[in-house]
């Protein structure tokens, strides 16, 4: 794809194809800008506007729904990364939008500091991240929007507005999961604390104990999660608590084999026969599930906390009331065993204590995530399709940035104040400059 320089940064042909990670959602937009300041980045919005053209920005594209796609202004936030400030009074620092969560963390290490939890994958930017409601697992500490303490971001008029608990605190409450529709995040606040060691303990176990001690699982450990394999009575958990020490790193070996051989190399392999061969997909799953071993590991928080993941899938995400995942996943076992369906990637679960964001799929309820995915290229449909129709039975809210069929009449009775989010839009974008199809359906027009 072609670019040339302008004053609002780097812009390209219109020729050029936009897709995401998961290569389920593509778009066409009339031009990319990837401005160079916050400055030139407000006047490519201010320009769109007189255009008559929307906007949108994209980080990564690791987002499964087209919540970034556009055919009008594609904003690129590439060139604003790096750590503007570090506070260590108030135990902040101070990121630029694009910057990579896999950057920040290890900014992050070498300074001393760490988020206090994240997710499981660290490719996004810390504003896509955050947007869409990336979260980790915790018992008693929440999703990475929830660590934000400050936001800046630059609205439909082109003016840049920063908010936090006592500035702007309406804003706040909703932009630091903004899904994109109330502006474009320029840089955002986090809390950070100092660096500390998490020994994570890894085992199989069999989904029927699981699901029998989920309560004590879950109490007796500062994170935990566990992977079901389809078609088994298999589980791979992981529990990970703050350590003392000394740090035990996983062996460079150990690492390569359990990370990259037998989770990326060898998982995509037996996924290519699965697509091929669907009939082989049990006796897959149950070697699969096999394959795993137990180990423990004491290491910084994100190379716990991350792993690589070179297989490229399609997801689907709900959370559900905590106190519900039980019966939600024997629901969800019932329906695979009796269903003629061949699931060939595990189903991932992870829990999140209540938050106070808008649009949080933690908002003022204590949640549990179950994430069903599907190798990309094969038929997702009625499995996703199923999957939904029992997790929206329980209320679940998905998650904005993977796949479901949710509109705004949905959201509108499972978040109690899904209204104030949609008048703050009212406020802040009126004439829907940062409109598009996924926000139309989403949060109505």
């Amino acid at each position: 794809m072609s670019s040339t320089r302008t004053a609002s940064g780097r812009t390209s042909g219109r020729n050029g194809t936009w897709r995401n990670w998961g290569g389920n959602v593509s778009a066409r937009p009339a031009r990319e800008v990837t401005p160079a300041s916050v400055d030139e980045l407000a006047d490519a919005v201010r320009r769109a506007a007189e255009d008559g053209q929307r906007v949108k920005a994209v980080g990564t594209g690791h987002s499964f729904t087209s919540i970034a796609a556009t055919d009008g202004v594609l904003i690129r936030p590439q060139l604003l990364t790096g750590i503007r400030s570090i506070d260590r009074d108030a135990m902040t620092v101070t990121v630029e939008a694009g910057t990579p969560l896999k950057r920040l963390n290890m900014a992050l290490a070498r300074e001393g500091l760490s988020l206090t939890n994240m997710g499981d994958i660290m490719e996004q930017t810390v504003s896509g991240a955050t947007s869409t409601g990336t979260h980790g697992t915790g018992r008693d500490s929440a999703s990475i929007a929830a660590q934000i303490r400050g936001l800046e971001l630059v609205t439909a008029d082109g003016s840049v507005l920063t908010c936090s608990a006592d500035e702007n605190p309406e804003v706040f409450a909703a932009a630091r999961i903004g899904l994109g529709a109330l502006g474009v995040v320029t840089a955002i606040t986090f809390a950070v604390e100092p660096v500390f060691l998490l020994t994570a303990r890894e085992e199989p176990m069999p989904f029927d104990r699981v699901l029998a001690d989920f309560d004590a699982l879950w109490s007796e450990n500062e994170h935990f999660e566990f992977y079901w394999f389809p078609h088994t009575n298999s589980t791979n958990t992981k529990r990970n608590n703050r350590s003392a020490g000394p740090e035990r790193p996983v062996g460079r070996f150990q690492g390569w084999l359990d990370d990259e051989f037998l989770s990326n190399g060898l998982f995509q392999a037996v996924n290519w026969v699965g697509r091929a061969a669907p009939a082989t997909i049990p006796s897959i799953a149950r070697i699969s599930s096999r394959a795993l071993s137990a180990r423990t590991y004491t290491d910084t928080p994100y190379k716990v906390f991350t792993s690589p993941r070179r297989v490229r899938f399609v997801e689907m995400e709900y959370a559900v009331p905590r106190e519900a995942v039980v019966e939600v996943l024997r629901e969800l076992r019932t329906m695979v065993d009796r269903s003629r369906l061949r699931i060939s990637f595990p189903v991932e679960v992870r829990t999140a204590p209540a938050d106070d964001i808008t649009l949080s799929t933690a908002s003022a309820r204590d949640s549990a995530y179950i994430a069903v995915h599907m190798f990309r290229g094969t038929p997702y449909q009625a499995y996703f399709t199923a999957a939904e129709r029992i997790f929206t039975a329980h209320e679940g809210r998905p998650h904005w940035g993977k796949v479901h069929t949710r509109d705004a009449g949905y959201f509108s009775r499972v978040y109690p104040r899904f209204g104030e989010f949609t008048a703050l839009r009212d406020r802040l974008d009126p004439d829907r400059l940062f409109q598009n199809d996924y926000l139309r359906r989403v949060l109505g027009p």
